[in-house]
């Protein structure tokens, strides 16, 4: 097969005409900050997750940050995943708390509630469960042994049905390559309106925004105007979304269905195309990443035969407890041993069928090079000889 000219990147949003539009009527509109289409977005929102409410802010990290202070969860010990992005892991420390990073299980990667069992501590005052790639979190089974504040990351599942209804309070994402992108962006949703209306004011330095303060009627002209004047009764800070994005996000909104099922396509695609090759991740509704396992000892050299051929791939993700700034002093068995085999391939929905027979193609073309006619995850069979990996 001819190699391509151009990189498939291995994730990228997809926009057009209508965003364009929608960023312009914001322009023109004089709204360029926190306003009318803020409003909308958060309504929609909460009703697409079903929740009661929702708080835009200018990214999901920015988001788990908010619920800590509001709650003031601070000077404690805070559980999260292994195999995760780096927000999880440094939020915590932003409100001088211990980032208490757990393993994960094999099939899923999401955080093993056996080890959030063994690694609680008397001062354990929150968990930030992932949902990876999309796949939600066994927060049903953490439940059984703690009832403290659990944080719902759904930066990957937006929109996993029953995603954000686990957890106390879910965040979410949409980062410039999350499903439903506007650049960057998060929400905040919850049913807790004491949590709620604590959240709003702190988004803007403890004011309410200028748009909740204009009137129809300013009272004595009967032309409309606002209230310039404010007070601040709690420590804000400065994270909210503004509708720039939200106008992007709205547009992306009526597009999610259609995006998520080519996504799904893309992963049934894979699942059967290299059946015996790699082992496939667990099926999700969102295929945020396609997180594949190949053979440890080949996940490098294979990173780079495909960006030969114009395919980008990443890792998603390097442990966390690997990171100077967060290291554990214990063991990782599982995310260890399994994250050497991660190799994410492209899903977005910018992908076209041939596009993805083109990846399905030099994957095998690789697999045929090194003489591998089997792979399970475990094992790897190079011409009958099996290969049992550590």
């Amino acid at each position: 097969m001819k190699i391509r000219d151009t990189v498939l990147p291995v994730l990228r949003p997809v926009g057009g005409e209508e965003e364009v539009n929608a960023i312009k009527e914001s322009i023109e509109s004089g709204w360029w900050g926190k306003g009318p289409k803020v409003a909308e977005f958060e309504k929609k929102f909460a009703e697409m997750v079903g929740a009661k409410y929702a708080v835009a802010v200018n990214s999901a990290t920015s988001g788990q940050d908010l619920v800590l202070k509001a709650l003031e969860i601070k000077d404690c010990d805070i559980i999260n995943p292994t195999i995760s992005f780096m927000t999880t892991a440094v939020v915590p420390l932003w409100n001088n708390c211990t980032s208490n990073i757990v393993d994960v299980l094999e099939d899923t990667m999401c955080l093993d509630p056996e080890d959030v069992r063994k690694n609680l501590k008397p001062n354990t005052k929150a968990i930030i469960a992932v949902n990876q790639a999309g796949v939600q979190a066994p927060i049903d089974e953490i439940r059984k042994f703690y009832d403290g504040l659990i944080i719902e990351d759904c930066a990957h599942s937006c929109y996993t049905p029953g995603a954000g209804t686990q957890g106390d309070v879910a965040v979410w994402s949409f980062q410039a390559v999350k499903t439903m992108p506007c650049g960057d962006g998060g929400m905040i949703t919850t049913n807790d309106k004491d949590l709620y209306e604590k959240l709003v004011p702190m988004t803007w330095l403890g004011i309410t925004s200028t748009y909740s303060r204009v009137k129809k009627d300013d009272g004595l002209t009967g032309r409309p105007g606002y209230s310039w004047d404010y007070e601040v009764d709690v420590l804000g800070y400065k994270c909210y979304m503004i509708d720039l994005q939200a106008a992007i996000c709205l547009e992306q909104m009526k597009k999610l269905s259609k995006h998520l099922e080519w996504r799904r396509h893309i992963q049934k695609s894979y699942n059967e195309g290299l059946a015996g090759l790699i082992r496939p991740p667990v099926w999700s509704e969102t295929v945020q990443y396609y997180c594949a396992r190949v053979p440890a000892a080949e996940r490098d050299d294979m990173i780079d035969y495909l960006a030969d051929k114009k395919i980008h791939t990443s890792v998603h993700f390097k442990p966390l407890h690997k990171y100077d700034i967060v290291q554990q002093n214990r063991e990782y068995p599982v995310a260890d041993r399994e994250w050497r085999k991660l190799l994410s391939l492209p899903c977005h929905p910018g992908m076209t069928q041939e596009d993805i027979d083109y990846v399905i193609y030099w994957v095998k073309e690789y697999y045929k090079e090194k003489n591998i006619t089997s792979y399970d995850g475990k094992t790897v069979i190079y011409h009958g000889t099996i290969v049992t990996e550590d």
